[in-house]
């Protein structure tokens, strides 16, 4: 098997993995977090185990840009440094600001997680680095990076901000559990989800690529379960809660 039949093959094996995650996540609620339950076996601390798996989306992307000769290319750098301003707050920042660390979580999530970061590294870092034409710089005018930019950034902007409505709410201990009311939470459950779903579906447009495209649906995949899960478990513990409060995207679902 030559390397570009083990790419393809790995690129259907993402949207095959993606749909039968979504499927499993429908039924199951996946043990961490607010949802963490015995039975899984050994377990992290959740601020280790979050910056463990999470390092691997920094450094396999990185890997393939470092060893590609496009490094001095303008557009190689901008689709680095988009990837690079989630992960590296995502892993480092994040989950150091985080109450409740000392919380547990399953060696079994950490470990698959790190499959699909390195994974996902692998399919776009390599695309976008080695496989696919060289963008010159009149691709930042082009539309599709326009939209797929904006769309990102925004994204981003309603991810970071609705992280900040919750690490405000807990308490120094971090523990309890508070309905938030505030931004997007007035409309949607999971408001930080949704912002993730904008970025990579962003993050697709602006690359035009089928990795791209790959990522958003396996975004989708992962999130929009555990969003419907977690609506759940609000309204389970909470006789307040709204319960015209969407799950995940205002209005719809």
């Amino acid at each position: 098997m030559n390397e570009i039949t083990f790419y393809e093959i790995a690129l259907v094996g993402i949207f095959a993995v993606a749909g039968v995650t979504a499927l499993v996540l429908l039924f199951m609620t996946a043990p961490y977090g607010r949802h963490l339950r015995t039975g899984w076996g050994p377990t992290i601390s959740s601020t280790a185990g979050w910056i463990l798996m999470e390092s691997f989306a920094v450094g396999t992307i990185a890997v393939f840009f470092f060893i590609s000769d496009r490094t001095c290319d303008l557009m190689a750098i901008v689709f680095l440094a988009m990837w690079q301003l989630h992960y590296v707050n995502r892993t480092f920042i994040y989950p150091l600001r985080r109450r409740g660390g000392n919380k547990q979580m399953p060696m079994a999530v950490v470990g698959l997680a790190i499959l699909f970061n390195t994974w996902n590294g692998y399919l776009n870092g390599y695309w976008l680095f080695s496989l696919c034409p060289a963008r010159g710089i009149e691709w930042m005018l082009d539309p599709r990076f326009i939209i797929g930019g904006a769309l990102f950034l925004t994204g981003m902007a309603i991810n970071h901000h609705s992280d900040n409505i919750l690490l405000n709410l807990r308490p120094p201990d971090g523990k309890g559990y508070v309905i938030p009311k505030k931004g997007l939470f007035r409309f949607v459950s999971m408001p930080n989800y949704l912002g993730e779903l904008l970025e990579w579906a962003g993050w697709a447009v602006a690359t035009w690529s089928i990795p791209g495209l790959a990522f958003a649906v396996f975004t989708a995949a992962n999130l929009v379960p555990r969003a419907l899960s977690n609506r759940k478990w609000y309204r389970e513990r909470f006789d307040d809660y709204p319960q015209k409060r969407k799950a995940i995207i205002p209005f719809i679902l």
